[in-house]
């Protein structure tokens, strides 16, 4: 009897309908299109929720709250230094950018813009976390959809997935290891850990690859082996 659930044993981004053939592609599919912008839509929703939580930053922003910290450099000056160095890490993991891969910051960056003042906000913890959990399921579920569409994933993913072809570990626990590496990064380097921080950490890995066995599963485009 498995005690491990199926979905955190996932290894790769499956292919369904509305996978591009390439990531790289001046031509790509209307329907990778269309769930790529859902997907992204998704997923900065979901961290929107998680800055309206009030609980924690995201581990990324954690590394570059800890950047400013140490250079005096702004948060959105260095949260572009750190995706420009995890982008050149894509070189040795050999990794492909696409369309996905800037409209991942473009995308996320209005969703958090314009839908960030109309989420709610609570006072109570409890409230609180559940929108921070309910923010790590919507930003996993648009990874997946995102990731699924193949047109290139954003600087963070594409050093999980590249890492995960690397490793050959399952999906979740590369993210979460990541995850949790870039937050002690952060913390070590000044910057401020929340409670929400580690939600994120540990949820987002599991949520994403869930997603995917999910959506998988539903589609049956491809069987789902142990």
């Amino acid at each position: 009897m498995r005690l491990m659930p199926k979905f955190l044993s996932v290894k790769e981004v499956p292919s369904l309908f509305w996978s591009s053939p390439k990531a790289l592609t001046l031509r790509p599919p209307l329907v990778s299109v269309l769930f790529l912008v859902i997907g992204l839509t998704l997923f900065g929703l979901g961290e929107a929720l998680l800055v309206a939580a009030s609980v924690g930053v995201s581990p990324w922003t954690v590394l570059a709250q800890g950047i400013m910290h140490i250079t005096g450099w702004s948060i959105g000056f260095a949260t572009f230094i750190t995706s420009f160095v995890v982008l050149i890490c894509w070189i040795p993991l050999r990794q492909t950018p696409g369309i996905g891969t800037i409209l991942n910051a473009v995308i996320i960056a209005l969703v958090l813009e314009f839908l960030l003042p109309f989420l709610p906000t609570f006072d109570h913890i409890m409230l609180q976390l559940g929108e921070a959990i309910l923010g790590v399921l919507v930003t996993g579920f648009g990874g997946g959809l995102y990731l699924i569409a193949n047109l290139g994933p954003g600087p963070r993913d594409g050093l999980m997935t590249g890492l995960q072809r690397v490793t050959d570990f399952p999906i979740a626990w590369v993210r979460s290891g990541l995850e949790l590496s870039v937050i002690a990064a952060g913390w070590i380097l000044g910057g401020t850990v929340g409670l929400g921080t580690v939600l994120f950490a540990l949820g987002i890995g599991p949520s994403v690859a869930a997603s995917m066995y999910v959506l998988k599963k539903v589609f049956r485009q491809d069987e789902i082996t142990d």
